[in-house]
């Protein structure tokens, strides 16, 4: 599935670390399956740091719906369940959800502004709701795990991005060996390691390097937390 992202530069790297908090599915990297959408929103993120809007794409491998090591959540619809789950993590600041990858609707400006109005006691939830079946139809996914990243991949650097999932793979395998972690954490520490880090830096050179070196670098990394 072809997924885009719209912001005023272009995304070569994703850090997680900088994502929110307060948005619709928490703190995670989001994209749409529509590109006007994602166009719209880098026009509008663009002026507001004075630049053009640049969208970035995707390729996703759906199979992470399939993958047991995901927790994954899909709201078809705007519905109770997509609106308890969205006023919940745009009241708190930390992560109020364990899922890596979440699916559903966007609040937008007059859906926000709407469940300001709800939440004051403006209007009912049972009215709010029955507005929301008249709204056009809108889409992002969040991906809220360094785990979930893997199967997102930037259609113009497939390449390099492969090579390091293609590394990452006996790395991974020999960190659940070596220090007993089930695969997701593996994946997780591997992914979210200063050792990645470095790997993605094309400037490092590190992905030359065999993949037992980098794994000598990472355990050693390891070992010092």
């Amino acid at each position: 599935m072809k997924l885009y992202h719209g912001s005023y530069i272009k995304i070569d790297v994703i850090d997680l670390t900088k994502a929110k908090p307060y948005k619709d599915f928490g703190r995670a990297f989001y994209v749409t399956k529509y590109y006007e959408q994602a166009k719209t929103w880098a026009d509008r993120i663009g002026r507001e740091h004075g630049k053009n809007g640049i969208v970035t794409e995707f390729e996703f491998d759906e199979y992470a719906y399939e993958d047991e090591s995901l927790k994954v959540a899909i709201f078809e619809n705007y519905d109770e369940r997509w609106l308890d789950f969205i006023v919940l993590n745009r009241n708190n600041r930390t992560q109020m959800h364990d899922y890596d990858i979440v699916e559903g609707p966007i609040a937008d400006d007059k859906v926000q502004n709407r469940i300001i109005d709800y939440l004051n006691g403006e209007i009912t939830k049972t009215d709010f709701l029955e507005e929301l079946k008249w709204h056009e139809e809108t889409h992002q996914i969040g991906f809220c795990s360094v785990r979930s990243l893997q199967f997102l991949k930037q259609i113009d650097n497939n390449k390099r991005v492969s090579k390091f999932l293609h590394i990452g793979e006996p790395i991974v395998e020999n960190l659940v060996i070596d220090f007993n972690f089930d695969y997701k954490t593996a994946a997780d520490k591997f992914f979210s390691s200063n050792t990645f880090s470095k790997l993605a830096d094309t400037s490092t050179q590190l992905y030359l390097k065999p993949w037992q070196k980098i794994y000598e670098i990472l355990k050693i990394e390891l070992n010092n937390f």
